[in-house]
């Protein structure tokens, strides 16, 4: 059996996460003190002790949900995969477990990419919303409609699975999508509690601020190939890296392509290495054949 560990992103998390491993394993541990070193703060206060609403600010969940997946991951210290793989953000988790980029490195790096976000656009003027029970095709027409319809923007963010897609943009563009998908014959058609607009084409000024930080920043080959949200395909060159981890920030993460990917790959196993157990589903609705796993420590 070839597996490959798969890594969550954004809403994954939980107050509490993580904290009996920071309790009972002091690998674990110098994960958290070391993330709380390269941000200058006590993110570990957040993430056990603080409240959602602060857990949940962009700028903290980033880099929270990568410290817990890699702590689970030293703790429980297997082998690596022969491939790795992450959802959005996860994918900074993947190469910091692949060796490629170091822990501290991750940490500034995902505190700068919320941060920006946040910045990009005002408060009120994003949002998100999960489509449930349209095909990708159905819904690419749909958002062009909307746009063009009412102007602002309307992108894919996620195709996660089969009937379930994410759409980013403006607030008024989503929510005329949203009507147009239920009219459609959408199942559900629900806003997300986020106003920052992820893996849309306002997210601009994002990746031109994470395309100078990145060029600051040593990535190194990493160990194992990383399936990349841009290409569903291996990468290893650290060039080409940087410019996918640039370009997921304004285009979708096509997660239902990669998992589909992987059997040709020689993968029968995917192993979730995170807080909670989104991706784990996801994979057992895109290719039920795949034996889908928790890492457990």
């Amino acid at each position: 059996m070839s597996s490959i560990f798969i890594f969550p992103g954004q809403g994954s998390q939980f107050v509490g996460m993580g904290k009996d491993l920071y309790d009972n394993y002091p690998i674990a541990r110098a994960v958290f003190d070391e993330v709380d070193d390269a941000l200058n703060q006590k993110l570990s206060r957040v993430i056990f002790n603080g409240s959602m609403d602060e857990l949940t600010m962009t700028a903290n969940v980033q880099p929270a949900i990568m410290t817990v997946s890699i702590a689970i991951l030293r703790a429980a210290n297997p082998e690596l995969t022969p491939f790795v793989a992450g959802h959005s953000l996860g994918e900074y988790t993947a190469l910091c477990a692949a060796d490629a980029l170091s822990l501290s490195d991750a940490a500034r790096l995902l505190r700068l990419r919320g941060d920006s976000m946040q910045r990009a656009v005002p408060a009120g003027q994003g949002a998100m919303a999960v489509i449930l029970g349209l095909n990708f095709e159905v819904l690419i027409d749909i958002c062009r409609d909307a746009e063009s319809e009412i102007g602002g923007v309307c992108d894919i963010a996620n195709d996660n699975a089969p009937g379930q897609i994410v759409i980013s943009g403006s607030k008024a563009t989503i929510l005329h999508a949203m009507e147009k998908a239920k009219n459609a014959g959408a199942k559900r058609a629900m806003l997300l509690p986020l106003s920052v607009p992820p893996h849309s084409r306002l997210m601009e000024p994002v990746a031109i601020e994470m395309h100078k930080a990145l060029e600051n920043i040593e990535l190194k080959t990493p160990r194992v190939p990383m399936i990349s949200n841009k290409t569903c395909a291996p990468m290893t060159d650290p060039m080409e890296i940087k410019d996918a981890l640039v370009y997921q920030i304004t285009h979708g993460v096509r997660w239902r392509e990669t998992i589909l990917a992987l059997p040709a790959l020689g993968i029968t196993e995917t192993i979730e290495v995170g807080p909670g157990n989104i991706l784990t589903g996801m994979t057992q609705r895109i290719v039920p054949e795949l034996t889908a796993n928790k890492l457990e420590v």
